[in-house]
């Protein structure tokens, strides 16, 4: 026959004895007692606060992996990548400053060769006007493709970062207001202008 270790009545069998424990003891029962009833001390609901918090703990690390893979690894911005090449056609001008000096989109390496991406270049010789390709064809993705790295505060043109240091600037507008190049996407007609110096 069990004995309840709190009080010391007995019952003819295990069953009693657990409703008793849960009725009459459940304020002082040991953590063992807690698991043979099923009752938790950090229960919620059926939840446990365990169970909450490896759940936080596995949605913070899906949350930093995912960070991790649109950042890159090094953790610099990383363009994203453009989709469903061929599937629209774009124009846009554009005017690139570089310490006074206009980008001459013109020149044969700006140009469309054919081979690799098609999602944006010029073409015909013409480097006032850009051609975009593919659907979501982001500022700093088109940029990127032409050898420039474009933030919302610096452009960087080979070694040189601009916008980094007080006595420079970098100004990335498209139609005349500021955008963020990493999530803005080219749209018929846009007018990208980026001067820095």
């Amino acid at each position: 026959m069990p004995e309840c270790r709190y009080c010391g009545e007995t019952f003819e069998d295990e069953d009693a004895h657990l409703a008793h424990l849960e009725a009459t003891h459940a304020d002082e029962l040991s953590p063992i007692d807690r698991r043979r009833l099923g009752v938790d001390d950090d229960d919620d609901g059926g939840i446990s606060l365990r169970m909450v918090a490896l759940g936080v703990v596995i949605l913070l690390a899906a949350g930093v992996v995912g960070y991790a893979t649109l950042m890159g690894s090094d953790g610099a911005n990383r363009a994203i990548e453009p989709r469903d090449v061929g599937s629209v056609h774009y124009h846009g001008t554009i005017e690139v400053v570089v310490e006074n000096q206009t980008v001459d989109f013109s020149r044969q390496a700006f140009q469309y060769q054919s081979t690799g991406v098609d999602a944006f270049h010029f073409e015909s010789g013409d480097g006032s006007q850009w051609h975009v390709h593919a659907k979501g064809v982001t500022l700093q993705w088109a940029m990127a493709s032409l050898g420039f790295e474009v933030t919302e505060e610096t452009v960087t043109v080979g070694e040189e970062t601009y916008g980094d240091d007080p006595d420079e600037t970098a100004m990335v507008e498209v139609d005349g207001s500021s955008v963020e190049p990493s999530t803005y996407i080219l749209q018929e007609g846009d007018r990208i202008r980026i001067v820095v110096g």
